[in-house]
């Protein structure tokens, strides 16, 4: 039998703020749903969990603990998958608003956005005749305005909320190459200590394209600016998610799937969960000769401080 090569983790993004329900049927938004697609990924594979909460009645993204605390605790109970909770959950709201979920919950890990970017989807919005929510085709129409706010005070803001207060360790989210380098200038001034956990993220209308060039380009400036001092994922958006992953299953990283990447589960076939994500990235890692890493690696990989810790 072949030697295996290294682990590779799998971080699954349940619901995102993206998508919304008309998209797809397969989208959890309700509590229940979300529960049941998280406990499936983790089964699947999925070390990590990323979530974000949906209002229960809508579908629409929501900043209220209590959406949260309607899931977290059943999750945690039924698997031993890291929680990461984000703080990006919401493009119009305060970075007090959308890290008070994550300051009461105190979960392993949160995601934390290196950077201040037009954030775009409203092309989404001409694929759709009718929708399910009054709510959703102007918050889509209306993305075009959107900036998504990541200033250096509110990332320092972040980081003493929860990293200082909490010990929670982020998925530093770059969506460009600018974003490496705010990351860096974090580091040189004391706000965040090596190793750091780096999500490359590609194809965000606003932030770096779906070009495997890119992920080249994004992989040797990290290696520059940090050299053997950080772990790294990547994520891709639609269509550029199983080719993005699979190429940072060749290159040595890890990988980021879900439904709030990507509905899709190939070209034009809509996915009918995210464990089916999850399972297929799966056999890309085995195939190629890799392993799927466990919770208990990942914990060890960026020494969180363990689920016994969390408030949920």
């Amino acid at each position: 039998m072949p030697k295996k090569l290294g682990k590779v983790a799998i971080s699954c993004a349940v619901t995102g703020a993206i998508h919304t329900p008309t998209m797809s049927n397969a989208l959890p938004y309700k509590p229940e749903d979300i529960i049941q697609q998280s406990l499936e990924a983790a089964d699947a594979g999925a070390a990590v969990l990323h979530l974000h909460a949906r209002d229960p009645e809508d579908g629409s993204v929501s900043l209220n603990p209590d959406h949260f605390m309607a899931f977290l605790p059943q999750i945690k109970a039924q698997t031993d998958a890291v929680i990461n909770v984000s703080t990006g959950g919401s493009l119009l709201t305060s970075i007090e608003d959308r890290i008070k979920p994550s300051d009461i919950a105190s979960p392993e890990m949160s995601s934390l956005n290196m950077g201040s970017m037009n954030f775009s989807f409203h092309g989404l919005a001409k694929r759709y005749e009718t929708f399910k929510f009054d709510w959703e085709k102007d918050y889509i129409e209306e993305s075009d305005t959107y900036i998504f706010r990541n200033t250096f005070r509110d990332i320092a803001q972040v980081e003493k909320s929860l990293g200082q207060e909490h010990g929670v360790k982020f998925e530093h989210e770059c969506y460009d190459v600018g974003h490496l380098y705010n990351l860096k200038f974090c580091m040189d001034t004391g706000l965040f200590k090596a190793p750091v956990f780096i999500q490359f993220i590609f194809g965000i209308l606003g932030g770096i394209g779906a070009d495997l060039d890119n992920l080249m380009f994004m992989k040797r400036t990290a290696d520059r600016l940090f050299g053997d001092n950080y772990q790294w994922s990547v994520m891709a958006a639609g269509a550029a998610q199983m080719p993005f992953a699979t190429q940072a299953i060749m290159m040595g990283g890890n990988v980021r799937v879900g439904l709030e990447d990507s509905l899709f589960i190939e070209r034009g076939k809509l996915a009918t969960s995210n464990a089916e994500q999850v399972h297929k990235v799966r056999r890309l890692i085995e195939e190629l000769g890799y392993e799927v890493a466990t919770p208990g690696d990942v914990r060890e990989m960026l020494d969180l401080k363990g689920s016994e810790q969390v408030r949920f």
